[in-house]
């Protein structure tokens, strides 16, 4: 039988993987692009707490997809906004075929046969307590019954055409789950894992959670998301997600973390590794911007060459569209 941290193709079987394989200067094929699909078909809602960015209806992500995809994009994300009258105790409806991450994967996959989609993998969104996976009577997580969740969610998503899922719900052992499943669907081979490891209980995903009304109802998420100053924490998570089949290692937030980058690269060096510049960095560095604190593009730039520097190889960032323009 072979190990499964020994599956290999999964993490450079789309043309977009490739390219982070390599450190390297920041270029085009390094972005990946976060974006929040909503129920609401036709919408291009503008996020109050994000500036430039939006909630997209299905019907209009060719149009905002498509002039960006011509610019040089290689990669995005997808994090489903559903309505509130879809969530229930146990995010039944984060795979509904006729969700919008599904849909939304379908869609890109159709127009954009090149584009490489991951999808976010959380139930964070669709519960109507808004924690990331199942509770127990108690409202502490049920990790086995999430991990078995999560997993199905997965796969899902792979089957609708994902070349990428990214589990960030931070429970323990759903990478190995995660992965299993793939292997059982027979599509380990063409659909990467991206290991949200070293995830931090941050103050910064404020505007991320209006912007996907993922909000918790009642308490916060710091039994399973990482304290921030936890090292050795996100050190045994990083070695436990390679152990688990990762193919690609993320550190979210970034800027606050570029030690944990480091760590990250140190821990798995022949992985790529990618840095999540979250809703609340995006925003900070616009505000100061807009303050006259610095000028927004050599700030930006500035930033992109911390986390490279600081050894990832994919940059996730809101300032996706701008980059595009500023490298070309």
């Amino acid at each position: 039988m072979v190990e499964i941290d020994s599956l290999l193709h999964s993490g450079y079987h789309h043309p977009a993987q490739r390219p982070w394989q390599v450190e390297r200067m920041l270029t085009k094929s390094t972005l990946m692009y976060p974006i929040f699909v909503t129920h609401e078909k036709d919408s291009m809602t503008p996020i109050s707490s994000m500036p430039n960015q939006c909630r997209i209806g299905v019907n209009r992500l060719e149009e905002f997809v498509g002039p960006l995809v011509a610019k040089g994009l290689q990669s995005v994300m997808l994090f489903g906004v559903p309505d509130d009258f879809v969530k229930d105790a146990f995010g039944t409806a984060a795979d509904d075929p006729n969700g919008p991450v599904i849909q939304a994967t379908r869609l890109l996959k159709s127009r954009f046969p090149e584009l490489l989609v991951a999808c976010d993998v959380c139930l964070c969104e669709y519960t109507s307590h808004g924690h990331c996976g199942h509770l127990n009577p108690d409202n502490t997580i049920d990790n086995k019954a999430s991990v078995r969740r999560l997993a199905e969610v997965a796969v899902n998503y792979a089957k609708a055409g994902a070349d990428c899922v990214a589990p960030s719900d931070m429970m323990d052992g759903r990478m190995r789950a995660i992965k299993q499943g793939l292997i059982d669907a027979g599509i380990s081979h063409r659909v990467s894992l991206m290991a949200y490891s070293a995830k931090f209980a941050s103050v910064l995903y404020g505007p991320f959670r209006d912007a996907a009304c993922s909000g918790a109802q009642f308490g916060d998420r710091s039994a399973y998301q990482l304290p921030p100053p936890s090292r050795g924490l996100a050190r045994r998570a990083i070695e436990r997600d390679v152990r688990e089949g990762a193919d690609m290692i993320m550190v979210k937030p970034a800027g606050f973390y570029m030690d944990i980058i480091r760590d990250a690269k140190d821990l798995a060096p022949n992985h790529p590794i990618a840095a999540y510049q979250v809703s609340g960095e995006y925003a900070t560095i616009h505000h100061a911007a807009a303050a006259g604190v610095y000028e927004l593009k050599p700030a930006v730039l500035e930033s992109m060459t911390g986390f490279l520097r600081a050894g990832c190889n994919i940059v996730i960032t809101y300032f996706t569209p701008e980059l595009l323009d500023w490298l070309s």
